[in-house]
């Protein structure tokens, strides 16, 4: 009798890393839970017999004839709680989906549920199974035996190129180095360790090194379990991916459109190392993971990467990147003046800088914003240098809001160098009163505009008084400097003002804000105002819906509170909700405010402009930025996110009092308007290395995708004094879909070198209004009460009445959308997906069944017709039967949501044409 083992998780030593070695650990056996159809879970031992024709499991009931299952008759081996047993609602919180995987077999596609005490366990297991599926024709010789596989022959051929003395061995030194080389980011003493190891297992120690030893301490050190288990998932041999493959896992995993043959053989060409492997349009381990962490495959959708908005909209419909005092580089009440940070904001993509002009020493104007004397920069070296650097990253217009802190001769003095310095990229031609929107930042492409005061339109003197701007007197209290006279009665103050400063101003003249109502009637598109945060914040949970409609024609600069005298910055998102177009930021300050900052000006080529949602654009549209749920015209999306594991992942900078071990944990957030923001985290990878495996399933609902934006961050559980590891923020849409990696970047923003995440993305849109739900449980689907959308009253007797006739029609919608969708949930959970995979993906899974059964039924899917039938011949298995009839489901419910739209559609385009 064999002798049980129990492994409460995968023994540390015990990589799995080959075939070879998952099958070695079938047949050693493990303890798993076999799943009842009552929900009930027993204990058993299970084992792939020795002849790897059956796994049985034992004690059992059944003779031991009945207690195992043949290897040929399996079907299919899904991962994760896919089956209806496991679906089950009384189970489903007892386990991680990791832990749970199935065997479906015989004619009948009867499922045999486990559960594994790790996802390792499963990982084995599961592509243990998998191979012999593939296989079980004819019986694999032991795994490893035979020829050397094109992985082996490669590793093999760079030792001969290192063995310079040709004697077989080379030093350990070198053979490090060598690893080193072949996997970046990998530390010294791990490689050191692993050779050490093999060394004294195999009883060679010693200075240098066999040709063997050194293949085995390769895969061991350089094959990811996680990328070797996706690559058997796709493999047509499970070894390597031929062409086939790798188009086949670019089209339905990645989501890439328009592949060809020739896209992955230039892929093969690029990545794979092995000369055998180019030659042949293979693509083996090592190359797979190369693709993976390449720029080709990165999390961040390519077309973002340039400008890729519609620039030609009015300017008050773009978010601007806008900078406080952007030349401190320290906090604001000890920093010193430093010219560098202006270079710094502009190569950031920064479109909006502010300058506080003061009285110089020597009869010019200086900028300076530390309280000690010495640290002012002239006016003139601050104008220098911005013409140079102006348009250095990006080339539409920059804004420059000047707050006049100094006398009206020295004025004239800033505004003669502005012109002298600036030329021709100063725009000054006045504003079109017929128009009634801004220009474009197309139409505005390397200009220079002025925020600032103008005098008012009667005077006809040098200068004049007009009212001050609240920003800048934080500074002046603390230069010792007094307010100016606030003026009796408590009214804003005056400041004089030169003519010379005041022509300069056009499309951005500064004015006071009274209230909405005034706006709306007084305000013309070419004046705007500054809020302090205090206020707009005010604002912003109000009055939304004001706001929101304010920013429609008109621009708004937020700037932080006087109360910030460390520098710290304000959270963006709170007035990007609202449409504020500049949320003046302290770029000297990293942090989660400045990442969310960065990240979200990244998705336009990171121009420093990007286009505000089109709910926020529209002359007619109703949004209030603290909706709860989802949005009237906006589809909800779902985010599926898989964190997968961790590279090379560095100690947190603070944590001097430590050992090596870094025990980190992933928090995923959505920052967005208030009903999207959330954060969910992986549980901590305990003693994992630098290489730490989560393999954990996180899911957000995001009601609006175009303000939304997801940030990681990788913290250690196990610090002292400073836990942040790594962080990266990426808006929403620029998400690419599949498993991609991220790459981690520190607190300031600089790229970690090869540190990253491995994730796996998917998006699907949300079933159903109202609130997002637990997916997959199909008990509690048919009881969500659908939601119709509703017209909101406006009390206007006609005009509701118009807008009544639309209810009809938008249930009608609601109703054909929501069918289609459900059909293809229904579909996808018969095939044993998720709701986030695709049709390709479906079909896939269904021919896989037929083709690994003998006795299968034949099934035709027929592409001719527009609605193509899938219909099978001959007695037909009942799992078989319910996949059919839920397609055909699926089909009949796309062909009434095709054939109804239009006229829904029509009639919705009537009412609101009436209205």
């Amino acid at each position: 009798k064999k002798k049980t083992v129990s492994f409460s998780t995968m023994p540390n030593d015990r990589k799995i890393n080959s075939t070879a070695a998952c099958i070695s650990f079938m047949l050693e056996g493990c303890e798993l839970k076999k799943v009842r159809s009552n929900s009930r879970m027993y204990s058993r031992f299970f084992v792939l017999d020795a002849d790897m024709r059956s796994v049985r499991w034992e004690p059992s009931k059944k003779d031991s004839e009945k207690a195992k299952i043949e290897i040929k008759s399996v079907k299919e081996v899904r991962v994760g709680k896919k089956t209806p047993v496991l679906r089950s609602n009384g189970l489903s919180d007892q386990f991680p989906d990791e832990c749970a995987f199935s065997i479906i077999y015989g004619d009948n596609y009867e499922s045999l549920d486990l559960v594994a005490s790790s996802a390792d366990v499963v990982s084995a297991w599961v592509m243990g199974l998998r191979y012999l599926v593939s296989y079980g024709k004819h019986t694999p010789e032991a795994p490893g035996t035979g020829h050397p596989s094109l992985r082996t022959s490669w590793i093999s051929s760079v030792f001969d190129l290192a063995d310079l003395e040709k004697s077989g061995r080379i030093p350990v030194s070198r053979a490090v180095q060598l690893i080193k080389a072949l996997n970046p980011g990998m530390k010294t003493s791990t490689i050191e360790l692993k050779f050490k190891e093999l060394q004294k297992a195999s009883e060679r120690p010693g200075t240098e090194v066999a040709c063997d030893l050194f293949v085995e301490a390769y895969c061991e050190l350089c094959t990811r379990p996680e990328i070797f288990f996706l690559l058997v998932q796709f493999s047509s041999n499970k070894e390597y991916l031929g062409l086939k493959d790798l188009l086949m896992f670019l089209e339905v995993e990645q989501g890439m459109e328009g592949v060809t043959e020739e896209k992955c053989l230039e892929i093969v060409g690029k990545y794979e190392p092995s000369k055998e492997g180019r030659e042949k349009g293979y693509l083996a381990i090592d190359g797979f993971t190369r693709y993976l962490l390449s720029a080709d495959c990165s999390i961040f959708d390519p077309q973002h990467r340039k400008v890729c908005q519609d620039m030609a909209q009015p300017l008050s419909h773009y978010y601007i990147s806008s900078a406080h005092s952007a030349c401190l580089l320290e906090d604001n009440f000890w920093g010193r003046s430093d010219i560098s940070g202006y270079i710094s904001a502009l190569g950031l993509g920064c479109r909006s800088i502010e300058l506080v002009l003061w009285d110089g020493p020597e009869g010019e104007p200086v900028v300076y914003t530390s309280p000690s004397a010495s640290s002012c920069v002239p006016f003139r070296a601050v104008v220098g240098l911005i013409d140079q650097h102006a348009f250095a990253a990006s080339a539409y217009p920059l804004i420059l809001c000047l707050v006049v802190r100094c006398s009206a001769p020295q004025q004239r003095l800033a505004a003669q160098c502005l012109r002298k310095t600036l030329g021709e990229k100063l725009y000054l031609e006045p504003p079109n009163p017929a128009a009634s929107y801004l220009p474009s930042p197309e139409q505005l492409k390397g200009r220079i505009l002025i925020k600032g005061k103008k005098l008012p339109p009667g005077c006809e003197d040098s200068e004049g008084e007009v009212s001050d701007e609240e920003e800048g007197w934080e500074l002046a209290r603390r230069l010792g400097q007094e307010d100016p006279e606030a003026p009796e009665g408590g009214g804003p103050r005056r400041v004089r003002l030169s003519r010379e400063l005041s022509e300069l101003v056009s499309l951005c003249q500064a004015v006071p804000f009274q209230d909405f109502e005034s706006s709306r009637r007084g305000q013309r598109y070419w004046e705007m105002c500054s809020f302090s945060e205090v206020e707009a914040g005010r604002f912003a949970n109000e009055c939304p819906a004001e706001l929101v409609s304010y920013n429609k024609r008109f621009l708004s600069r937020i700037y932080p509170s006087p109360m910030r005298i460390d520098a710290s910055n304000m959270n963006p998102q709170d007035f990007w909700k609202c449409g504020c177009q500049m949320v003046a930021m302290n770029y000297q300050t990293p942090g989660l405010m400045m990442d969310l900052n960065a990240g979200w000006f990244r998705q336009n080529g990171a121009c420093g402009y990007v286009l505000r949602p089109a709910i926020m654009r529209e002359e007619v549209s109703y949004f209030s930025a603290n909706a709860k749920d989802s949005l009237p015209g906006v589809p909800a999306q779902l985010l599926h996110l898989k964190v997968i594991s961790g590279q090379n992942l560095p100690k947190p900078k603070g944590s001097g009092a430590k050992g090596e071990v870094v025990e980190p944990y992933v928090c995923a957030e959505i920052h967005g308007i208030p009903a999207d923001c959330a954060e969910h985290r992986t549980k901590t990878a305990l003693q994992s290395g630098d290489n730490p495996i989560f393999d954990e399933s996180l899911e957000f609902q995001i009601n609006l995708p175009e303000l939304a934006v997801l940030r990681f961050v990788v913290l250690d559980d196990d610090y002292i004094g400073d836990e942040f590891i790594a962080q990266y923020t990426i808006p929403f849409e620029c998400l690419q879909p599949g498993y991609r990696h991220v790459p981690l970047q520190s607190l300031a923003g600089e790229p970690l070198p090869h540190a990253t995440l491995f994730v796996h993305v998917a998006i699907t849109d949300r079933r159903g209004g109202g609130k997002g739900h637990r997916r997959g449980l199909a008990g509690r689907r048919g009881r969500r009460v659908r939601e119709y959308t509703s017209t909101k009253a406006t009390g206007i007797k006609a005009i509701d009445e118009v807008f009544r006739t639309a209810t009809q029609p938008l249930r009608e919608a609601t109703d054909l959308r929501e069918n289609v969708q459900n059909a293809l949930v229904s579909f996808k959970e018969l095939c044993g997906l998720t709701p986030a995979a695709n049709m390709k993906q479906c079909i896939l899974t269904v021919a896989a069944w037929l083709l690994h059964s003998d006795s299968a039924p034949s099934v035709t899917l027929n592409l001719a017709e527009q609605y193509p039938p899938m219909e099978a011949q001959g007695p037909i298995p009942d799992l078989l039967r319910k996949v059919l009839t839920a397609y055909e489901t699926m089909i009949q419910t796309s062909r009434t949501l095709i054939e109804s739209a239009d006229a829904v559609y029509g009639k919705l385009i009537q009412a609101q044409q009436a209205g």
